[in-house]
């Protein structure tokens, strides 16, 4: 009963924190200029009577609960002004999400194993010269911002040795999924890797080298395990507890999409479609993708964070 009380009360504030969050983004949005309706014959017409349907030409608060109103009954965010002229928002985002899907899923696929296997092999060669090499490679690709792989990852897989394309295959020409398709998205899926290995890696490595240390293992060594046991029986199953939600994190995360790398690529997903509505300002567009976007944010912690009771049952969420 105390759990259940628990989570309702996380839902609860995530959705009142979801909610101030969108209220000031629209009304800072609304404060800017309008842009200009491009000259595009008819759509100019369908354009304009959608705006006052939606209220432009009225105070703020009128606008905004116009919106909610629009949003929640018939599931509208207008149509867009800037990009895709006079195209439904929802439609377009629909088109774009799949791409962004599938290129953070083969990103995950491939950093989640590398990550785990590189930190547990740390922790193993705890300060040895493998534990120092890998805690090195780890910081630096931490460091450095995921567009510099980017940038660096075309210039030799793609310009040097012309092994893959610079930017990804369209969908309408190369089968979704296939292994063309795979292949156009590969340097992009390589880029958006590396941080979320080092990052594995990192945390793997410390909540393992910390269980390998502990009072508990140096007593399953004593009842007469190996080492190999005691670390497959007890070391792996308590360092995985805190290690599982990092993972889970980062599987939510998939429709999330890339800003940065979908845009070097030219992935046609909702990161880069992100990128183009701030800097054309297509309210519209902008308001959609960052409800989206905020929104896989805050249920992402909120999953991360229930879940942790489920994984440890020592976890009592509620308690005090």
């Amino acid at each position: 009963m105390r759990t259940l009380k628990y989570v309702i009360k996380r839902i609860l504030l995530m959705i009142m924190t979801y909610v101030i969050i969108m209220t000031i983004c629209f009304v800072l949005i609304k404060m800017l200029p309008l842009p200009a309706v491009r000259e595009m014959g008819k759509d100019i017409n369908l354009i304009l009577a959608k705006r006052e349907a939606m209220g432009y030409n009225k105070p703020i608060l009128v606008q905004y609960f116009l919106f909610w109103k629009n949003l929640l009954l018939y599931g509208d965010f207008g149509l867009g002004e800037q990009m895709y002229v006079g195209q439904d928002v929802m439609k377009i985002m629909l088109q774009k999400i799949p791409y962004s899907v599938t290129v953070n899923l083969y990103s995950i696929l491939i950093a989640v194993p590398l990550g785990i296997m590189f930190g547990i092999y740390a922790a193993l060669k705890k300060n040895k010269w493998q534990d120092h090499f890998i805690s090195t490679l780890v910081m630096v690709f931490i460091s450095v911002p995921s567009f510099v792989y980017a940038f660096v990852v075309q210039y030799f897989l793609c310009f040097k040795t012309g092994w893959f394309s610079l930017t990804a295959a369209s969908r309408e020409t190369t089968p979704f999924i296939s292994l063309a398709m795979f292949k156009s998205m590969f340097p992009a899926v390589i880029s958006m890797a590396f941080s979320t290995i080092a990052g594995l890696c990192r945390f793997t490595r410390a909540e393992l080298a910390e269980v390998l240390t502990s009072d508990y293992l140096l007593l399953a060594r004593t009842k007469g395990l190996t080492k190999r046991q005691a670390i497959i029986r007890h070391a792996m199953r308590n360092a995985m507890v805190p290690i599982l939600p990092m993972i889970l994190g980062e599987f939510i995360g998939i429709l999330g999409g890339s800003l940065i790398i979908e845009k070097i690529f030219s992935i046609p997903g909702i990161g880069a479609l992100f990128l183009t509505s701030i800097g054309l300002r297509d309210y519209n567009f902008f308001m959609a993708l960052n409800m989206f976007y905020t929104l896989i944010g805050l249920v992402g912690n909120l999953i991360v964070d229930l879940s942790y009771g489920f994984i440890d049952p020592r976890i009592k969420m509620g308690e005090r």
